[in-house]
């Protein structure tokens, strides 16, 4: 009867744990941002689309239409138990060439309130390209489904 008693009692322990551990939150990463420090070494207005490459690579997305910018996005997915995957932060590096293929602007986007918001720029011209472009990125939170990105 003790050997049994006990069995059941660690079963049961094991099963409360697994069900703590399958509630808790775990977060997922996907795509990639520089930082400030690796940033550092791209120089605005100096630097051309071969250094930026050398010096922080080369963007998994690139203007649509033209060859104006590179993008940089990076999403945190908070995954909780059984339920849908939840984007809980969304940031986007925007690269901005000249025709000249020399850098022209950069800026970093991220979210807030579910509104763009610009979280630095160092810009050479009051022009922002592909503003559009980075907005659509950025306000498709909440749409995009994990199970597409993998």
């Amino acid at each position: 009867m003790s050997i049994q008693r006990s069995i059941v009692k660690g079963l049961a322990g094991l099963a409360v744990v697994a069900a703590l551990t399958a509630c808790s939150a775990t977060y997922r990463n996907h795509g990639y941002v520089p930082n400030e420090e690796e940033l550092s070494f791209v120089a605005v207005g100096v630097d051309t689309r071969d250094t930026v490459a050398s010096a922080i690579g080369t963007p998994g997305t690139s203007g649509l239409l033209t060859e104006g910018g590179w993008y940089y996005v990076q999403s945190r997915f908070k995954h909780s138990g059984p339920r849908r995957p939840e984007e809980v932060e969304r940031e986007v590096l925007a690269v901005s060439f000249d025709e000249d293929g020399v850098v022209e602007n950069i800026e970093r986007f991220g979210l807030e309130d579910g509104r763009v918001v610009v979280l630095s720029r160092r810009v050479t011209d009051s022009n922002i390209k592909g503003v559009t472009f980075i907005r659509q990125l950025l306000g498709s939170i909440g749409r995009l489904n994990a199970e597409d990105l993998l």
